[in-house]
């Protein structure tokens, strides 16, 4: 069984509206010192940075197929930027830190933030990528600094796999992921979002993939942050379903331990590796969330689906000196996070930004 979610009760606009937008609590009683910790007693360990809102594919659950528009490449943060930014984060306890996008690798010379993070002394830097890049940059990356890579690979069958992304070819994914083994990005995690309908037929031949290549295979419940708006729970393949379709046939169990990331961890008991199940939909782990993201433009968001964000670049470019803005900022935005997404609630009401604006 997929484990439950710890009790979290999603509070109302009429109970949050200490905040300026009723999104989180009063500032007031927000703590200065310490580490970043939320009204929850929530501390944020984990940073998700997105380098660039643009990217080579246009998957179904992601991207409308045209008439996007890409922010300007100004309005972009720097490397140098981003770096402080982290350190700011770095200082108050963050440990780890995964790039994204969009798809990361389109920005250039990535390399180059992988180790200016690396200076600054995460524990952990990774990665998720679409793979279309990887092959050719998996050394150079891991030699700056990257740990480990997660690849996202929605189909194992090669017509359905472009039907999906709208392009892009699945042999190149595949040594992709090849590739990054070779550089040393391990363990490498595929991540599949699962959609009713479309490629909810294979999970039984993804788990056979990672059983057979070692790798991690992740499912992924599809949450409303799609461009196109057609989101429906409907649509929502249940992590419950996959755990007991793979566990009838190759028998699972639990992981003890787990480090308590958005994945829940099964292995398998004849000891061919394990697969995980992300069920942000149906078994929400908001209660042990500890992650805030930092947007392409410069924005802190502390939800994938908050409606509130607080822009960093403005300090960054303005006037006001030293990094305790920056820190405070970070502070504020942690402190202004709800309980929950709030998804299935009645107030529920999806984020402007989708996810290749927001960043995985």
């Amino acid at each position: 069984m997929v484990r439950e979610a710890q009790p979290v009760r999603i509070r109302t606009r009429a109970e949050t509206l200490g905040s300026p937008d009723g999104n989180g609590v009063a500032d007031a009683t927000m703590p200065t010192t310490g580490p970043l910790v939320d009204a929850f007693g929530r501390i944020h360990r984990d940073l998700r940075i997105s380098v660039t809102d643009r990217c080579n594919l246009r998957c179904t659950y992601c991207m409308p197929e045209e008439g996007v528009v890409f922010l300007p490449r100004q309005e972009v943060l720097s490397y140098e930027e981003i770096t402080r930014v982290a350190a700011a984060a770095h200082r108050l306890g963050v440990t780890t830190v995964r790039l994204s996008g969009g798809e990361p690798l389109l920005r250039q010379h990535l390399h180059r933030l992988v180790g200016y993070l690396s200076g600054v002394g995460f524990e952990d830097i990774a990665a998720t990528t679409n793979g279309m890049f990887l092959a050719a940059r998996a050394a150079e990356l891991r030699d700056a600094g990257l740990n480990r890579v997660n690849v996202s690979c929605d189909s194992l069958d090669p017509e359905q796999f472009a039907r999906i992304r709208r392009g892009g070819h699945l042999a190149t994914v595949l040594a992709a992921m090849d590739a990054a083994e070779v550089a040393g990005l391990t363990p490498v995690k595929v991540n599949v979002v699962l959609v009713a309908g479309i490629n909810d037929g294979e999970v039984e031949a993804f788990a056979a993939f990672g059983r057979e290549t070692g790798r991690t295979v992740r499912f992924i419940e599809f949450m409303p942050l799609d461009a196109s708006g057609t989101w429906d729970r409907s649509l929502v393949v249940a992590a419950g379903e996959v755990v007991e379709r793979i566990g009838s046939r190759w028998p699972l169990e639990p992981v003890p331990d787990q480090e308590g990331g958005p994945a829940v961890r099964y292995r398998y008991r004849d000891g061919a590796g394990e697969v995980g199940v992300i069920a942000s939909v149906t078994q929400p782990f908001c209660g042990s969330c500890d992650r805030l993201r930092l947007t392409a433009d410069g924005n802190v968001r502390n939800c994938l689906f908050a409606h509130e964000e607080i822009s960093v670049r403005d300090i960054l470019r303005g006037d006001q000196v030293g990094d305790g803005a920056i820190e405070t900022a970070l502070r504020r935005a942690v402190w202004r996070k709800r309980a929950g997404h709030g998804i299935g609630e009645p107030d529920f009401t999806r984020p402007r930004r989708t996810m290749s604006m927001i960043g995985g």
